[in-house]
């Protein structure tokens, strides 16, 4: 009988811990306008399905950022296990960002799990600008307070295949960014091995403003 009772109390506890786990929104139909592709120095493509009903403005910026070839051969310079791997600064140290403003945040209900993109930010909740991380592992902290804007739906090994660091000391890189609908082919391994990563400058000269354990841009 005492197992019995221990038996349904560790079901109804185990329910109730599922019952308060966030579950992803249902996501739209593949739309390649929506659809980034980061080819990468670990391995392969990876495909992120972006969502503009979610976050439209960093939708834009994520695919003016890619037509421009801004993403193209810089390094995840911060790639923590079992956390998220960030990339997306030119500077390759976690101050920079593009020249384009910053974004407004649109935080939203897509919950940091595994394969989710999201953008980083300094301290001010408007400070979106270039960077952005993958979520290794689930992550429900960041809810509401980093704006999630896609999340991968193929190539995550390729991602889990990124080069460990803050910074790594051989990071890996993005060596072609694209938007699904541009149709741009995968480079070929020999071109993989000859792009050149964006130049790391030293240590950040300005403070994080958030706490390490987050993904905030310096």
């Amino acid at each position: 009988m005492r197992k019995l009772v221990a038996l349904i109390f560790g079901f109804l506890f185990a329910s109730a811990a599922v019952a308060q786990t966030p579950t992803a929104p249902a996501a739209p139909a593949l739309d390649l306008e929506n659809v980034l592709y980061l080819d990468l120095s670990s391995g392969g493509r990876v495909g992120i399905l972006m969502r503009p009903d979610k976050a439209p403005k960093h939708v834009e910026r994520i695919k003016t950022l890619t037509r421009r070839g801004f993403y193209d051969g810089l390094i995840f310079h911060r790639v923590i296990e079992g956390f998220m791997a960030q990339g997306g600064d030119p500077k390759g140290e976690g101050s920079g960002g593009s020249d384009l403003p910053d974004l407004k945040a649109e935080f939203n209900d897509i919950p940091h799990m595994r394969g989710v993109a999201s953008m980083a930010r300094a301290q001010g909740e408007d400070s979106a600008n270039s960077q952005f991380f993958i979520v290794l592992a689930p992550s429900f902290i960041l809810d509401g307070a980093y704006t999630a804007w896609g999340r991968v739906f193929e190539g995550m090994q390729y991602v889990d295949a990124l080069e460990r660091g803050e910074p790594p000391a051989n990071p890996s890189k993005i060596v072609k960014a694209s938007i699904g609908s541009d149709r741009v082919p995968p480079p070929a391994p020999a071109a993989i091995a000859a792009t050149p990563v964006a130049p790391a400058a030293s240590a950040p000269t300005t403070t994080a403003a958030a706490p390490q354990a987050t993904p905030a841009k310096n």
